[in-house]
């Protein structure tokens, strides 16, 4: 298996709104309902102005190179105290769960977001989600609380798991925010790829 991981591109859309969709409509990993379209997934890809990470990890094959699975960064909650915070998701291809690409593309996720000065970054897991929780804790996660009931989807009330990784020292000074655009895809040991993830 040949594995790259890289910065998400709009071509990259419609794989990673196929990955997505039964995350959706068919399980409660995700809360939303309705599972965003290419045109949609690719808004949301490209809506924060370069600040916030989104990568793909690729399998290279006969038929050329396959998504197997996206891992991206968001704002965490909207004042401003919180700017260096992140909120963290990743989603694998039923292919791709088992064979440690998860493990690879988060730990890039979260090295990409120490390079660009975030200090926190939290995963909320619908519970129970074993899967889940083993990868958040294998990359450096620890649990932190649990919301009771907050969801409502197929007819249940479900509860959501935080996990918090620290991505720095607690007690070192803020910096500034470093845009996804100028850090481009950090991996762990110090190698990267270029800001549009060639």
């Amino acid at each position: 298996m040949t594995l790259a991981i890289r910065a998400a591109r709009p071509g990259d859309a419609a794989a990673v709104a196929a990955i997505y969709a039964p995350f959706v409509t068919s399980d409660v990993v995700s809360f939303e309902t309705e599972a965003p379209d290419e045109a949609q997934m690719a808004l949301r890809m490209t809506g924060t102005d370069g600040l916030y990470p989104w990568l793909v990890a690729t399998v290279a094959g006969p038929a050329g190179e396959t998504i197997a699975g996206y891992a991206y960064a968001g704002r965490f909650r909207e004042r401003a105290a919180y700017r260096h915070v992140v909120e963290t998701s990743i989603y694998l291809s039923p292919e791709a769960r088992g064979r440690g690409i998860g493990r690879r593309l988060y730990q890039a996720l979260l090295e990409t977001l120490r390079v660009q000065h975030f200090t926190q970054a939290m995963g909320v897991i619908t519970l129970p989600n074993d899967r889940s929780v083993r990868l958040h804790e294998a990359v450096g996660f620890r649990p932190v609380g649990v919301l009771e009931a907050v969801g409502h989807k197929y007819g249940r009330w479900i509860d959501v798991g935080l996990w918090q990784c620290a991505l720095g020292e607690r007690d070192a000074p803020a910096a500034d925010i470093l845009p996804f655009t100028e850090v481009g895809v950090r991996l762990p040991g110090g190698g990267g790829a270029a800001p549009d993830g060639n």
